[in-house]
């Protein structure tokens, strides 16, 4: 079908001048409101004002201009229906068959600090979801485009289709129409409740969540392999991470893959000195801190090299080539490494390691300082979901209380503090185990805290003697301290607050163990 009429009418007018001469070019009719009519006219396209067309003026202020019976029946109308062709004549609707719009900048203002309630109204567009959405409902005759980014396609479709499109072409942009406007809607709705919650004083979490989330790529598998998988982004949100990274070499990226290499990554982001995590099925099997990043990888595997193999690695600097080269060592396996980003060098002796290189998934994330403490964590359960703020920062660290005779050395503080930090990111309950910064014994997501104490004091083994451990949640009983402290763990981190405090205070006393409250805990389910 041949385009012989279209209207355009954009806010965003990138490449919109040279659209619109390629139309010209091809003999169609150009219609067009406001600015757009008169950017198009200083460009030396051809074009007929709207008002011209429809025989009514262009009024309030613009809010008026295609809400008209010419404009929406020449849309509309059904081309291989009789009726709606002798309605068309005896109302002299002409035929419109292409529609070219994009909306008022309604998120782009919002998203300024200072935006007043009317400033945001006003952009609220009208006219233009009607006629996308008009044109969309009769794509089988119509094409509407929302993205200037199609421009070009529509132009090669019409130029190999005797200058009209397919009813295929048709009906995918007309499936993105109805994506654009629901979005669109969607972004009005969440930010006036927002607004009227706020001017309310309301607190607590909305009666209505809405967002958007864009594939990113399907999956070969979920997490296992009768699963069918594919991930998506959150559509308007950016922080370093997983979805946003550009992957640099191997395989496809796997579900469990991308779970890992999220937490690794999630790990590295707490700490601003050089920072390494070796993950395993989500939960860290090593980590540390250090001088540089190889040495920080170096302690971080040296944590549990029995359970490093195939594993994920997410890393807080740079990958330069002495941090490759640590990885690359030989009778090692990594699956994926998460770095912000990777020298030249670095890529090259990771990707040529003899038997895994080749397969290796190199992901480059971007600077890591760009965290939206706003933003909200959900859960999934079957058929909804949870939702609860992130579990950022640590303030607690600024007010701790030692609640034993003995303090912490400041050797061991630093230390409590790294294991404190290490502890959020480790699956309840959990205990770890740490000394130099570095993570020696781990016991995760174990029904019991005294089962987490005896698998973290297993997996340090001698490495224990000396070390601290810390507790994401607080001893309910003495028993996990006692194993603890045989052990030879001398410092503990801990949130406090068991009915049972002074009988664990008592003990650790007693064992000339040093305690230190926080007042705060961080579950991870």
């Amino acid at each position: 079908m041949r385009i012989s009429r279209a209207i355009i009418s954009v806010s965003e007018k990138m490449g919109i001048v040279d659209f619109a001469r390629e139309l010209a070019g091809m003999g169609v009719e150009i219609l067009s409101t406001g600015g757009t009519a008169r950017l198009l006219a200083h460009g030396g396209v051809p074009v007929r004002p709207i008002d011209d067309f429809t025989g009514f003026p262009e009024m309030l202020d613009g809010r008026v201009k295609t809400l008209h019976p010419k404009v929406h029946g020449g849309i509309l109308n059904v081309r291989d229906n009789e009726e709606h062709a002798r309605q068309k004549a005896e109302h002299g609707i002409d035929d419109i068959d292409l529609v070219v719009v994009n909306l008022y900048p309604f998120e782009a203002t919002v998203a300024r600090e200072d935006v007043t309630l009317d400033e945001a109204v006003e952009q609220i567009d009208i006219g233009g979801p009607t006629m996308l959405r008009s044109a969309a409902k009769n794509w089988k005759f119509v094409t509407v485009v929302v993205d200037h980014g199609d421009y070009s396609r529509v132009v090669e479709e019409m130029h190999a289709n005797g200058g009209g499109t397919t009813p295929e072409f048709r009906a995918g942009l007309a499936r993105k129409v109805f994506a654009h406007t629901a979005r669109y809607d969607s972004a009005i709705a969440s930010w006036l409740e927002a607004r009227a919650r706020k001017d309310r004083g309301e607190e607590g979490a909305p009666e209505i969540v809405r967002f958007e989330l864009a594939k990113v790529a399907d999956l070969r598998y979920g997490e296992n392999p009768h699963q069918r998988a594919a991930y998506y982004a959150r559509v308007g949100f950016y922080e370093a991470g997983v979805v946003s990274a550009k992957q640099l070499s191997g395989k496809e990226l796997s579900f469990n893959n991308l779970q890992d290499a999220t937490a690794a990554l999630e790990i590295v982001k707490d700490f601003d000195s050089p920072a390494a995590s070796v993950m395993k099925h989500a939960n860290p099997c090593g980590a540390a801190t250090g001088e540089t990043l190889a040495a920080a990888y170096a302690a971080a595997y040296d944590g549990d090299p029995l359970s490093a193999f195939g594993s994920v690695v997410g890393l807080n600097r740079r990958v330069d080539a002495a941090t490759a080269g640590a990885i690359a060592q030989p009778e090692r396996f990594v699956e994926l490494v998460i770095a912000p980003a990777f020298d030249a060098e670095a890529v090259e002796i990771l990707t040529t390691k003899e038997k895994w290189g080749r397969n290796v998934r190199l992901l480059a994330a971007g600077e890591l300082d760009r965290r939206d403490a706003a933003e909200l964590d959900f859960r999934t359960l079957t058929g909804g979901f949870l939702r609860q703020d992130r579990d950022l920062g640590f303030p607690e660290l600024d007010e701790l209380k030692v609640v034993t005779r003995r303090e912490p050395t400041d050797e061991e503080m630093r230390d409590l503090r790294f294991a404190w930090v290490m502890c959020k990111h480790v699956k309840s309950n959990a205990i770890v185990i740490a000394t130099g910064r570095a993570l020696v014994g781990v016991g995760a997501g174990q029904m019991s805290r005294l089962d987490a104490a005896e698998c973290a004091c297993r997996k340090a083994g001698r490495r224990a003697i000396g070390a601290v451990a810390a507790s994401d949640a607080f001893f309910p009983f003495p028993d996990g301290l006692k194993l603890l402290a045989d052990a030879g763990v001398k410092a503990v981190m801990q949130p406090g607050g068991a009915k049972n405090d002074s009988m664990v205070i008592d003990t650790a006393n007693a064992r000339e163990v040093a305690m230190v409250f926080t007042g705060r805990r961080h579950f991870r389910h």
